[in-house]
């Protein structure tokens, strides 16, 4: 099959999966939003969106993604290193009208996949999995209290930083990435290249923005909730 096979169809799974998960993270970031004006319309969200079979299979879907396009991501990087051969060592100015973001994608994704397993552990494991199993995990919260969990975690000093940290990385990542996915599908030309990464930088600096901005309010105002 030419999507697993060709170092094209390749780009084109990294594309669409990536893709993917910018619309979640856009649901994600305005679902959040909502903690920001009132935490028990937050908390009625997150029942909503809690231990259910359509939130099961979403966050299995989503953990499928996510998992396809680390690892083609991977693999594309390992065939490029091994392309270049002997040429990977030697020294060469940065090209020209290269982006940081294009130049450390794959750091970036694994600063994104750190992040993601701390955020898995702080929120899913806290939230819908003890909801789902039952059992007690410590957090000390109720598993249906998103606001007060969100208090909790970014109340944290260490927690907001390295929330902020992983937007961070996310911002860099979606930046390049958003853009890099269009040119692959081939959904751009002259005159819309230039506009796809000005749509792409815009989008990604207003999601993670309301990731920080959460993050901040619980940070500075947690019991002001």
């Amino acid at each position: 099959m030419w999507l697993i096979k060709s170092s094209i169809g390749k780009k084109v799974v990294m594309s669409v999966t990536g893709l993917c998960l910018i619309l979640f993270l856009t649901f994600h970031a305005c679902m959040n939003a909502v903690a920001l004006f009132d935490g028990e319309a937050y908390n009625g969200v997150c029942e909503m969106l809690g231990a259910n079979w359509y939130a099961v299979a979403g966050t299995v879907g989503l953990g499928a993604l996510a998992v396809l396009h680390f690892v083609f991501a991977i693999i594309l990087t390992l065939q490029n290193k091994k392309a270049r051969g002997s040429n990977r060592y030697a020294v060469v100015d940065k090209p020209e009208k290269v982006e940081w973001a294009s130049q450390n994608m794959f750091v970036l994704g694994v600063i994104v996949i750190l992040g993601l397993i701390l955020h898995f552990y702080g929120f899913f494991y806290n939230m819908m999995f003890a909801e789902l199993t039952g059992i007690s995990t410590g957090a000390m919260v109720n598993p249906s209290d998103g606001t007060a969990l969100m208090q909790m975690t970014f109340g944290n000093p260490v927690m907001a930083v390295l929330y902020i940290i992983w937007f961070v990385a996310i911002w860099f990542h979606l930046t390049h990435g958003f853009w890099s996915a269009i040119q692959t599908l081939g959904w751009n030309g002259k005159i819309w290249f230039c506009r796809w990464k000005l749509i792409g930088a815009i989008w990604a600096t207003v999601v993670m923005l309301l990731f920080v901005v959460v993050v901040l309010k619980f940070a500075f105002c947690g019991a002001c909730c």
